[in-house]
């Protein structure tokens, strides 16, 4: 099967939280896309192409269009199909969300790379940027304490955009994460990686060479409309 024109194509590797976030947008969406799940070591030359920068996700739409950030990929998918309504939270508005997604992309992730991956930053103690990282979460606990997710009683963009990188920084070293961090965070993380939605995007896809056949994500949308005409 060679790949059709008429379908966008995305570049993700299954464990990148920021790849996480895209196909989380695009499986929400409903919008059916040809899968490339690719190694980092080994990056494809068409994506390195379009997307000089080199970091997934990478979304090519079938009029050419390039989409290589995560946040964007979900403003764009869910632009286009919202059934959650993850744009339109029950308390708070889009502006809030994408406002508290900056901020923890800002501090947060700055403090979860540098205890993660100290050896690649000169100079970084670990234990002091989990320290960090972990009153950084402060702001989703204060809101966590108020309501279930983060804006209101339901899900929203906010929640589905940081939850893995929060997973990330638990899955450093989870028994210390289970004993320091706040329990309303620990608990909502619980919730979101148990949820049929993350379970759904974090299948094993094989990797993806030149001529390999199309893997279509989501499969799920795409074996309902199947079983719709037939």
């Amino acid at each position: 099967m060679s790949a059709s024109n008429n379908l966008p194509v995305l570049y993700s590797f299954r464990r990148c939280p920021y790849a996480m976030r895209g196909r989380m947008g695009l499986f929400a969406s409903g919008i059916v896309v040809e899968l490339r799940e690719i190694v980092l070591r080994d990056k494809p030359a068409h994506m390195l192409e379009i997307s000089p920068k080199g970091t997934v996700p990478v979304l090519q739409l079938p009029d050419g269009t390039v989409i290589d950030e995560s946040l964007d990929i979900m403003l764009w998918a869910l632009g286009q199909n919202d059934p959650e309504g993850w744009l339109t939270p029950e308390s708070g508005t889009l502006d809030e969300m994408l406002g508290l997604i900056a901020e923890m992309d800002g501090s947060f992730k700055h403090h979860l790379d540098r205890y993660k991956y100290a050896t690649r930053f000169e100079g970084a103690d670990e234990v002091v940027h989990r320290s960090m990282a972990l009153i950084a979460l402060a702001s989703l606990q204060a809101r966590l304490e108020l309501s279930p997710h983060l804006f209101g009683n339901r899900p929203s963009l906010a929640d589905i955009a940081l939850f893995p990188f929060v997973r990330q920084f638990a899955n450093t070293d989870r028994d210390w994460f289970d004993t320091k961090a706040p329990v309303a965070v620990r608990k909502w993380l619980v919730e979101h990686e148990s949820s049929p939605l993350f379970v759904s995007i974090f299948s094993k896809w094989p990797v993806w060479k030149e001529g390999d056949p199309v893997i279509l994500f989501p499969a799920r949308k795409v074996e309902e409309e199947v079983g719709a005409v037939s």
